[in-house]
């Protein structure tokens, strides 16, 4: 008798000590999806610094990794709202090359004839000219689709070839450059960052606004009778939240400018140069675009009657019509937005090179939509997250950087694109069908 009642028992203590994780779950709230990918971006980035010598996982080569994802998370933002409404949006590698060369040639070649070169207007004229460019073609093909009924694969299938083409008849294959001096600040490099004190301060600015984000969270559940997470779950959160802010502004301030940069910027300033000059790059500006970008398309998706108006179209377009919901003018502000995020990330891709050719944005299609379904965008529609885009952007490029640390041939690079894409597919399948029953 003795034996069964501790074997009751030690099977009790086990069923306990499995749900642990489940009531971990469930107190925090988390996702599960987030989680599976910030775990599989770990092991990618543990495999790679290992497979790399040591290389992946250090200031440089991470302060590089967020500035190479800046763009693509951008565009990938707008992408859930596209996938979401069970649309798809082929042509953001195009559009972006062809507005990054009309940005190019607006402020390398019309603008100096006009204004001279160097004047304090240009990079304004030149990105406003590009967002409303990146606005119209936006809206041309989001009319075709909306209120055209031509399906948007075929609609943006098109506009990445004409996009393309488009890009090089504007300057018949030259290359544009150089870029504006105050443009070129949005590529980033030792002068496109704040530095360490403001990256500082930006860290404790987010880490506030995230225990606000929380208390303000708490407040509105507790106002509406909506159920509480426990304390120690919100510590938890703002803990964790906090650790991860700092972690991250730590290592921007870690990667310093390289020496020659450093010996011309004393010898400026009519200084000698220190031996031990350490200067810190903090975070790059088309990172903090990024971010910004990330938070407002969060606050719209999440917060806006607009934002809810886009996901009752991607779980049932007809129910939404029936409500009285105009999906169809819905659908072609998607694709607005789209032209102009897209803007957004040409400006980025176009300053960091400090020049507007036409290979740039090649395949960044590809990219976009698979950090979309990889950061779990799902196909089926009416289901997706921004930061979750954003992450799936860092992961697709972090494949990239550490296969180029690695010596991987271009062609297998795109293998491993390719496979991860399908994967990602699969999995999400698989989620819906868990989901459903």
């Amino acid at each position: 008798m003795t034996d069964v009642k501790s074997e009751a028992a030690s099977q009790g203590a086990g069923a306990a000590a499995e749900s642990a994780p489940a009531r971990f779950l469930k107190a925090t709230e988390l996702d599960t999806r987030m989680l599976g990918m910030l775990g599989a971006l770990a092991v990618i980035w543990i495999g790679f610094h290992l497979l790399s010598g040591g290389l992946f996982l250090t200031p440089r080569n991470l302060w590089n990794l967020s500035v190479q994802s800046a763009s693509v998370a951008i565009m990938s933002t707008g992408m859930v709202l596209v996938i979401v409404t069970r649309n798809i949006d082929l042509s953001v590698g195009s559009l972006l090359g062809f507005v990054g060369m009309v940005m190019g040639v607006t402020q390398a070649e019309f603008l100096p004839d006009l204004l001279g070169f160097g004047h304090p207007a240009t990079w304004i004229i030149a990105l406003a000219a590009g967002a409303l460019l990146g606005a119209l073609i936006g809206a041309l093909q989001g009319f075709i689709i909306a209120y055209m009924g031509v399906p948007a694969f075929i609609v943006t299938l098109g506009g990445l070839l004409v996009w393309r083409g488009a890009a090089w008849w504007v300057t018949s294959g030259r290359t544009v450059a150089p870029m504006d001096a105050t443009f070129r600040l949005m590529g980033g490099g030792p002068d496109g960052a704040i530095g360490a004190f403001w990256s500082w301060v930006v860290g404790i600015v987010a880490c506030v606004a995230l225990v606000l984000m929380l208390v303000h969270g708490r407040r509105q559940r507790r106002k509406f009778n909506f159920p509480l997470r426990p304390l120690w779950a919100e510590g938890f959160l703002a803990t964790v939240g906090c650790a991860l802010i700092l972690g991250a502004i730590a290592v921007a301030n870690s990667y310093p400018w390289p020496s020659g940069i450093v010996r011309r910027y004393f010898q400026a300033q009519g200084l000698p140069v220190p031996e031990d000059a350490f200067i810190a790059h903090g975070i790059a500006i088309p990172v903090l675009i990024a971010i910004g970008v990330g938070v407002i398309m969060t606050f719209l998706a999440n917060r806006t009657r607009f934002g809810r108006y886009v996901f009752a179209i991607g779980g049932n377009p007809e129910a939404a019509e029936l409500a009285g919901i105009n999906t169809r003018w819905v659908v072609m502000k998607i694709f607005i937005l789209m032209g102009v995020l897209a803007t957004i990330a040409a400006a980025i891709s176009t300053a960091r090179l400090n020049a507007a050719t036409n290979a740039l944005g090649t395949l960044d299609e590809l990219l976009v939509i698979a950090a979309a379904v990889i950061g779990g965008t799902s196909l089926g529609g009416g289901v997706g997250t921004i930061a979750g885009a954003m992450i799936g952007a860092v992961l697709m490029q972090s494949l990239a950087s550490g296969m180029i640390l690695l010596g991987v041939d271009t062609p297998l690079q795109n293998i491993v694109v390719g496979a991860v894409l399908v994967i990602a597919v699969w999995l999400d399948t698989v989620y819906r069908k868990r989901v459903k029953k």
